[in-house]
């Protein structure tokens, strides 16, 4: 029986409604079909055509070229990030993929809701004075609609993929550049489109899940900062506002200096660009907050300074080229130091265990601890007690053709977890690499886990195993521990450091004697039996999925 509340119903309902509201609006808001003659003003037909293509080719490489069509929740993301200049594919593509589903969407959504303002301000008809449209291919307006605004996309796009510093995937740059490029002409309306950002979003998940469920339950989580490429959002955003520049002075707008000031401080913060952050040690991450909007003032005060300048009648040449200079100086820092850190090749895999990896065409999966990060730890810099030398654990992936060294599944993420698949491929082929870790926790210590790694046409392949983990209780004078054992559990007692005797983990609902010390396991913990008194020595490791 289909809900009224969850189904086609709702579904339906949810457009119906949305049309109706248009219509009202329309029929209260005279003279009637002002709307249309603006967008028919700089829109083919009225349509924001550039934006809509640019949507419909990031889906596109998400489906085909990323293998989301068949795997939409878990893509190939390894093959298709800016690694190295070494690397012309990830650099080429990596603006345009994505690592998930929620990553596409949060990208199109924002994509959808400013674009169009950025188009607008382009426009597909010739705004300058005595321009006419279709005098030369320049003014035609099929032309600037469907090839010269998404040949400006892919321009950005690749722009934020060759001067990044290390590793980007996805769209988000470009979309700091759609902001970038409308902010200068349209501050205000920009805030405004980029709030409709989140109406688009729940439109969408309404009519793809009228209604869900929520309940409690624990989940891996980092801080919300965490993994923000505020770098790239920033390149973006100034490679945005310098093109809005340069067509704001060729058309002459003049624009208030406390508008475009306004405009951009709320924007940049609203957008996050002042969460910068780094790496402090494994799963540990520093937010330099206060930095971070002194930051976004400066960014604020330079994209104002650049528009004011644009003015002729009020600014003389000589501040027109010393706003292009300073507004191009950040550009040219940026740029000056993506150039050494993507010119550096990978020289192996860095952790010492390429011996207990599964090879798949090329790509080395593997799983390491407490090793250097290659991708973050290029180049040794140390700045107000922070380093680059950076240390990660978990699911690594290595490709050295590829110049590829990425952590795919944090240590911690398989910890919650239990079971995880790394997908990797090209374009055309994807393949996966199935990921597990069992572990028995010890009462009042540490967790002893092993790690073992499986291709899809392969066997189970052991590839890690932690140090043993000591229990809390002491029983008649000896310690208790549970130690990894190629690919089995011990128990082991030791006294004074020094093991007395050991044996494998009981099967469920059997028992062990070590000594005088007998263990029974259930199926999930195992207790300890010293003549009438009973204790929980270890508890089998669970995982939230």
């Amino acid at each position: 029986m289909v809900s009224l509340l969850d189904g086609w119903p709702i579904r339906v309902a949810i457009p119906l409604g949305l049309l109706l509201s248009i219509l009202v609006v329309w029929f209260l808001d005279r003279p009637r079909g002002k709307w249309g003659a603006a967008l028919r003003k700089r829109f083919l037909f009225g349509v924001p055509w550039g934006t809509l293509v640019s949507v419909v080719g990031v889906i596109a490489v998400y489906l085909f070229v990323q293998d989301g069509w068949n795997h939409w929740q878990n893509p190939v993301t390894v093959a298709f990030a800016s690694w190295s200049y070494l690397y012309p594919l990830g650099m080429l593509l990596g603006s345009f993929s994505h690592a998930g589903p929620g990553h596409l969407l949060g990208n199109m959504t924002s994509t959808l809701a400013v674009a169009p303002l950025a188009e607008y301000f382009f426009s597909h008809y010739p705004t300058g004075q005595g321009e006419t449209s279709g005098s030369s291919w320049r003014t035609t307006p099929w032309i600037r609609a469907f090839l010269l605004f998404p040949l400006g996309v892919i321009i950005i796009a690749l722009g934020t993929s060759f001067f990044a510093w290390g590793p980007v995937i996805g769209f988000s740059g470009v979309v700091f550049a759609f902001v970038g490029f409308a902010l200068v002409r349209y501050p205000l309306g920009t805030i405004v489109a980029l709030s409709a950002q989140g109406v688009v979003n729940t439109l969408y998940l309404a009519l793809r899940n009228p209604q869900i469920t929520g309940e409690a339950s624990t989940s891996f989580s980092r801080p919300w900062w965490f993994g923000i490429a505020v770098q790239g959002h920033t390149l973006g955003f100034f490679l945005g506002a310098m093109a809005g520049v340069y067509v704001l002075r060729r058309r002459n707008v003049r624009l208030s200096a406390l508008r475009i000031w306004a405009g951009s401080f709320v924007l940049l913060m609203s957008l996050s660009l002042w969460a910068l952050w780094w790496y402090r040690g494994l799963e540990k991450y520093v937010l330099f907050r206060g930095l971070g909007v002194l930051f976004v003032l400066a960014l604020a005060i330079l994209v104002t300074v650049a528009v004011r300048t644009t003015d002729r009648e009020s600014f003389g040449p000589n501040a027109r080229q010393a706003g292009t200079v300073l507004f191009m100086i950040p550009l040219v820092a940026m740029a000056g130091i993506a150039i050494p850190v993507n010119l550096t090749a990978i020289d192996g895999d860095g952790t010492g265990s390429v011996d207990t990896g599964v090879e798949v065409d090329g790509y080395t999966v593997m799983y390491a601890e407490n090793v250097p990060n290659q991708k973050v730890s290029v180049i040794d810099v140390s700045l107000g007690g922070e380093t680059t030398q950076v240390n990660t654990s978990g699911v690594i992936v290595v490709n050295e053709d590829r110049e590829i060294w990425s952590r795919e599944v944090s240590q911690g993420q398989l910890a919650h977890a239990g079971r995880r698949t790394v997908r990797v491929g090209g374009v055309g082929w994807a393949k996966a690499v199935h990921v597990k870790r069992e572990g028995w926790s010890a009462t009042g210590g540490e967790t002893a886990y092993q790690v073992w790694l499986r291709p899809d046409s392969g066997r189970w392949q052991h590839a890690f195993a932690s140090d043993a983990a000591n229990a809390n209780p002491v029983l008649a004078g000896k310690q208790v521990s549970i130690a990894p054992r190629q690919g089995r559990f011990a128990i082991e007692l030791s006294n004074n450091n020094s093991t007395i005797a050991s044996g494998p983990l009981p099967a469920p609902n059997s028992s062990i004697t070590l000594t005088n010390v007998t263990f029974e396991r259930g199926e999930n913990r195992i207790v300890a039996v010293v003549n009438d008194t009973r204790v929980q020595v270890a508890k089998k490791e669970t995982y939230g999925g």
